[in-house]
């Protein structure tokens, strides 16, 4: 068995810098066991490694609670019908209903969209000469286009932001009791409002997904109440949280790198595979879980039936027998077959739309506020796990003239 010292990936100094606690990972072997926190199991670091896992059907999707989860009931309940937590048939069953609602081309409708509400988020700021990303402008765009894309009237939309900070504190591995007792609080109302959403939509159909989730089916089925309220959950939180943190480590990374932004500037086109170097560099989503439902060896390590497998994402996509010189930010970098979204059969649905929402983010911003800086070098972090998520992103630009923001 190939073993790891400990390392605390619930430290604030992991989540400031968790490469380096990657790269001692890295240096063990691919593959490693570590006895980290409340969560012992196999880190995986390697990119070979992490695709041969995703797409290997004996590894369960399971989101594992303590063993008092009769305390959090509800969430462990949504948990349970949500299809990101689905194997196999049943998995199949729901990809297939959302699926043919949640497509590239659905996406792409998305454009007028976003690109009004991302105008209108900067010129509620153009005249501050400072905001914070993340509360001013990544966390209100995606959450009020999928709000829009959900339904869910204007006047509840601020109920999102509310919501979804506990709800994804305590799908993360280091969440506490306190965390998941308010993540299982905000279940209840999440789940109340949304079944009070559906029934009426059941109703009177709407032009909208929840309408449409409704009606669609998949080889003569629907998905069942449960489904669709654990569904729109996943699409508000989750969602909602890995659009949040790519947008704000996009803007992060170009100001971090002005010799990228300068290039960027001079080539628009390069704006595609900017966003994509900035979900290998900085990805949203930091590890995948997954427990093998029989007795697996991956590259030589032995893994038990039962045992959790913990896929660094971070790690995977800076792996440097894949990537060269794999910690530079580099918007011209191609090929680049980074696992930000997955891999297999849970590939992330909603890749296309998220892709878009950035594009349009950082285009719209870099051309509102040209000269936007940090407004101190001292990023903070979130100490999260699971995801590579900043606590805010302060910046400032010099005081423009009174426009408004051209849709871009």
């Amino acid at each position: 068995m190939v073993k790891a010292t400990a390392i605390s990936l619930a430290s604030q100094t992991f989540a400031e810098n968790p490469y380096m606690f990657y790269e001692q990972l890295r240096s063990t072997h691919p593959v490693t066991w570590n006895n980290t926190f409340r969560y012992p199991g196999w880190y995986v670091t390697g990119y070979e490694e992490a695709k041969i896992i995703l797409k290997d059907a004996r590894f369960k999707n399971r989101i594992p609670l303590p063993q008092s989860s009769k305390k959090y009931e509800r969430l462990k309940n949504v948990q349970n019908d949500m299809m990101l937590f689905q194997n196999n048939m049943n998995h199949q069953r729901l990809r297939g209903i959302v699926s043919k609602v949640f497509t590239p081309k659905a996406a792409a409708s998305c454009r007028p969209l976003i690109q009004e509400t991302a105008a209108d988020l900067l010129n509620q700021v153009k005249q501050q000469k400072h905001m914070d990303i993340i509360s001013d402008f990544a966390f209100p765009l995606p959450s009020l286009v999928i709000a829009n894309i959900l339904g869910v009237p204007t006047e509840d939309r601020s109920l999102f932001k509310e919501w979804t900070k506990p709800l994804i504190e305590s799908i993360d591995f280091t969440r506490s009791k306190n965390v998941l007792t308010n993540g299982n609080e905000t279940t209840k109302h999440v789940l109340d409002y949304f079944q009070d959403m559906i029934q009426h939509r059941k109703r009177r159909p709407k032009d909208d997904l929840i309408s449409m989730l409704i009606n669609e089916e998949q080889d003569g089925e629907k998905l069942t109440d449960n489904e669709l309220l654990a569904t729109c959950i996943l699409l508000m939180a989750a969602g909602h949280e890995t659009t949040v943190n790519l947008i704000s480590n996009t803007i992060l990374c170009f100001l971090q790198h002005p010799f990228q932004r300068t290039k960027l500037m001079e080539n628009p086109a390069l704006l595609e595979t900017a966003v994509e170097e900035s979900l290998r560099l900085e990805s949203p989503t930091q590890m995948i879980a997954r427990v093998a439902s029989e007795d697996i060896e991956i590259s030589g390590s032995h893994i038990q039936s039962g045992e959790h497998v913990y896929i660094l994402l971070g790690a995977v996509n800076r792996d440097p027998r894949v990537f060269e010189n794999p910690d530079a930010f580099d918007i011209t970098r191609h090929p680049n077959p980074h696992l930000a979204f997955g891999y297999g059969s849970h590939f992330c649905l909603g890749a296309p739309l998220a892709r878009l929402e950035a594009q349009i983010a950082v285009k719209s911003l870099l051309a509102t506020f040209p000269d936007l800086r940090l407004e101190t070098e001292n990023v903070r972090w979130r100490k999260l796990a699971g995801f590579r998520s900043l606590q805010d992103l302060p910046v400032i630009w010099n005081k423009i003239e009174n426009h408004t923001a051209r849709k871009q």
